[in-house]
């Protein structure tokens, strides 16, 4: 897919990570193209599926989630068909932000929020240790964060640039 990115879209993509909401008049200032080319460019990356959204970036303190932790899950078996068949049920998972399946000592490593240590526990014990095929579950609490998700760094994007 990289090689499809032309260096104009670079810059789009960078300026849209740091500010979804821009009009296309201000993205095409932004980036030197005019309006028409901006437009059609944003369309394209969107189409391909570059481009799979727009969203808020919300403060999860500030919306009562105090809690970040991840986990690492080894699951029964190694077959597809477990893998498969935890993912789908993982995804349902509203405290779950984000899963992975790893290499490794374990077999998927899940992100995981919620409001506080009492309602993660709940959460762990109640629902999360009682999916099928868990073997194992390690859980590490992150303490503070450094370095949040602010989008993925572009520079890598495209060796023409």
């Amino acid at each position: 897919m990289a090689n499809d990115v032309e260096p104009a879209d670079i810059r789009i993509l960078e300026a849209l990570q740091d500010d979804g909401r821009l009009t296309n008049q201000a993205l095409a200032d932004k980036v030197g193209l005019s309006t028409s080319p901006s437009w059609r460019r944003v369309r394209h990356l969107e189409e391909t599926g570059v481009i799979q959204g727009y969203k808020a970036v919300l403060d999860r303190k500030a919306i009562g989630l105090g809690v970040l932790a991840f986990i690492r899950v080894k699951i029964d078996s190694h077959s597809e068909e477990e893998a498969e068949a935890f993912a789908a049920e993982v995804i349902g998972l509203d405290e779950v932000v984000a899963c992975y399946s790893i290499a490794g000592d374990a077999d998927f490593l899940l992100q995981v929020v919620s409001p506080d240590l009492d309602a993660y526990a709940d959460f762990a014990m109640s629902t999360l240790r009682r999916l099928p095929r868990i073997k194992e579950m390690q859980t590490t609490f992150v303490l503070k964060e450094i370095k949040a998700f602010d989008g993925l760094p572009l520079r890598f994007a495209d060796k023409r640039t």
